[in-house]
C-alpha cells in the first residue's frame, strides 16, 4: 500500500512513465529516490509536521519528492509552475517552508524570491544549479537509499487557484499514522474505480493540482503504473490511451471538449476500448459535453464533486446521470444541505450555497476570517466551497454557479455558467468566459470574453453570430449584450477559468 512495499515486490515495474521524453521511473527507483530526499528532510532538522514546498513542472522525480515529504511525516505545498515572482514569494513563505526544491527550467522565478523567503533554510535545484540553490542530485546521492526509522504519513497543505484575492493554504490535520494504512481517498478509488496492480493511470494535467497529485499517489499505493502528459493535448492525449493500454484516467471538462472538437476521422483513429474509467471533476460539464463523451467511450464515464479542503465527496456514474443529467453526483462523504442567506435550509429544487456536514476540520493557513467565512452563520459545523446549486428528490446535487460569480442585473440574479455552457459548444468557440460588467441603469449586464477557434474570425460579425446562438438557446437576459474576443484565456491547465483576472479588467475598482 506504499512505494516501499510495490518496490520490494515487483521493483522493475514501471511507476511513472513520461508521455513526451519515454522515460520510466520504476518502482525501485521512485522509493531509493524517496527515501534519500527522506533522509536529507531528516538531516536538515525537519521532523514530522514541519513543512515543505516545491515547484516542479511534470518533471520525472515529481513524484518521488512528493512521497519524500509524504513518507517523513512533512506538510508538503506542490506550488504551480505557472506562479510569478510575488505569488511564488507569498505561498513559499505564508506555508513556512523551511526547505524549498525547483528545477533549473524555473530558474528565473525561483531565484527572484529568495529575499522574501527567509524562512527558507535550504535550497535544491534539479538539473542544474542557480545563485542560492545547491544541487539536488548531489546532496540527494548522498543520502542512504533506505528508509527513515520514524516513517509516517504527511499530508499536502495545497493553496487555492488565487481567483479571488490571494490564495489560502488548506491546512488538514496531520495523522501521523503508519504509511501503510490507507486514507480515505485511497478506499473511495478502491470501491468506485476497482483499480488494481495491473491498472495504467494518464494523467493528462499538472501534478501540482490537488487532484492529479492525490490520484496519482493513490493509484501508485495500489502498485499502478503512471502515465504522465508533460502538457494536455487531445490529440496526443487518445494515442497514448492507444499505446499504454490505458486503463483510468481523469480529466476536465475543457478537455472533453477541445477531444470532441478534433476532426471524427481522428478521433475514430485511435483504439480507446482499454479503458475501463473515465473520471472528471474540478469545473462544470456542459449535459452535451457529457452526452456525447458517453456516446463516445460507453457508460465509463465517472464524475465526483470535491474540493481541496476535503469537506464532502459526491459521486455519480454514468447510468446515473443518464437518469439524472446534469448532477454532479450524490453525497458519499456526509450530508450536503441548500442554505438561504440566513443559513436556513432550503428543500429540494430550491437554489442556495452549498454546505457539506461532515465532521471534516480544515483551516485556510494563517487567516482565521478565510476560515470563519466558510463555515454556516448558524454554526453547525457545516462548511462551503461557495458554490450555488440545488439538490433533487432522489438528493442528487445540481450546481448553478460560484456564488462569487454570480451578476445581479435589475435585481435578478443570472448565472454566467449557462451562457458559458451554451457558447462553449458552438463550433466557432474554442473557449469562453461570462461574468458582470458595470452598467449605469441595471447595476451590472453580462459580458462575454471568447477565444475563437480562428483568430480570423473574430469581429463584429461573429459576436452577432454568438449573441444570437446563444439567445436561441436562453432567455434573452442570460445571453451576452457584447462579446470581446481574446488569443488565449487565463485558464488554469486543471480546466479553472481565472474568470477574476478578466473580470477586473472591466471594473475601475473591485466592487
Amino acid at each position: 500500500m506504499y512505494p516501499g512495499a510495490i518496490a520490494a515486490a515487483t521493483p522493475d515495474k514501471p511507476a511513472v512513465i513520461m508521455a513526451g521524453s519515454g522515460r520510466v521511473i520504476t518502482y525501485r527507483e521512485l522509493d531509493e529516490e524517496s527515501n534519500r530526499l527522506a533522509h536529507l528532510f531528516r538531516a536538515a532538522g525537519l521532523r514530522p509536521g514541519d513543512h515543505v514546498a516545491f515547484m516542479l513542472a511534470n518533471h520525472p522525480l515529481f513524484l518521488s519528492v512528493a512521497w519524500a515529504a509524504h513518507r517523513s511525516g512533512l506538510y508538503y505545498t506542490a506550488i504551480s509552475s505557472r506562479l510569478q515572482t510575488d505569488e511564488l514569494a507569498y505561498v513559499v513563505d505564508n506555508c513556512g517552508a523551511r526547505i524549498f526544491i525547483t528545477s533549473a527550467d524555473l530558474a528565473d522565478v525561483a531565484t527572484s524570491v529568495t529575499a522574501a523567503t527567509p524562512r527558507v533554510e535550504r535550497r535544491l535545484m534539479l538539473d542544474g544549479v542557480a545563485d542560492g540553490f545547491e544541487s539536488y542530485e548531489e546532496a540527494v546521492a548522498a543520502q542512504p537509499a533506505t528508509p527513515i526509522a520514524d516513517e509516517c504519513q504527511g499530508v499536502d497543505m495545497l493553496y487555492s487557484s488565487g481567483t479571488t484575492g490571494r490564495p489560502k493554504g488548506v491546512k488538514p490535520a496531520l495523522s501521523y499514522e503508519p504509511l501503510t494504512k490507507p486514507g480515505f481517498l485511497v478506499r473511495f478509488i478502491q470501491g468506485l474505480f476497482a483499480p488494481s496492480g495491473d491498472s495504467v493511470y494518464l494523467s493528462p494535467a499538472p501534478l501540482y493540482h490537488a487532484a492529479p497529485l492525490r490520484y496519482c499517489m493513490s493509484f501508485q499505493r495500489l502498485g499502478a503504473t503512471v502515465v504522465v502528459m508533460e502538457r494536455f493535448d487531445p490529440e496526443r492525449y487518445l494515442e497514448l490511451v492507444e499505446k499504454y493500454r490505458v486503463t483510468h484516467t481523469q480529466l476536465v471538462p475543457t478537455m472533453f471538449i477541445k477531444m470532441l472538437k478534433l476532426p471524427e476521422e481522428t478521433r475514430k483513429a485511435y483504439d480507446v476500448s482499454s479503458l475501463r474509467c473515465a473520471i472528471h471533476a474540478a469545473a462544470p460539464c456542459p449535459v452535451p459535453v457529457k452526452e456525447q463523451m458517453i456516446a463516445w467511450w460507453g457508460p465509463i464515464i465517472h464524475e465526483y464533486y470535491a474540493g481541496t479542503e476535503g469537506n464532502g465527496f459526491l459521486y455519480v456514474n454514468s447510468e446515473d446521470w443518464l437518469r439524472h443529467k446534469g448532477t454532479v453526483g450524490r453525497s458519499l462523504l456526509g450530508t450536503v444541505h441548500i442554505l438561504d442567506e440566513d443559513g436556513e435550509e432550503l428543500p429540494p429544487g430550491e437554489r442556495g450555497t452549498v454546505y457539506f456536514e461532515s465532521g471534516v476540520r480544515f483551516e485556510y493557513h494563517g487567516d482565521p476570517d478565510k476560515t470563519r467565512s466558510v463555515q454556516d452563520p448558524k454554526g453547525r459545523g457545516w462548511t462551503t466551497l461557495g458554490d450555488i446549486g440545488h439538490l433533487d428528490e432522489d438528493g442528487f446535487l445540481y450546481l448553478t454557479d460560484r456564488r462569487s460569480y454570480m451578476i445581479i442585473s435589475g435585481g435578478v440574479n443570472i448565472y454566467p455558467q449557462e451562457a458559458e455552457n451554451v457558447l462553449a459548444l458552438h463550433p466557432k468557440v474554442a473557449d469562453v468566459a461570462v461574468f458582470g460588467i458595470p452598467d449605469e441603469e441595471m447595476g451590472e449586464q453580462v459580458k462575454a470574453v471568447v477565444e475563437p477557434v480562428t483568430a480570423e474570425d473574430a469581429g463584429p460579425g461573429l459576436e452577432a453570430e454568438l449573441i444570437a446562438y446563444c439567445r436561441a438557446h436562453l432567455a434573452h437576459y442570460k445571453c451576452p449584450k457584447s462579446i470581446d474576443f481574446r488569443a488565449e484565456l487565463p485558464r488554469h491547465p486543471t480546466g479553472k477559468l481565472y474568470k477574476r483576472l478578466l473580470r477586473d479588467e472591466y471594473w475601475p475598482t473591485n466592487p
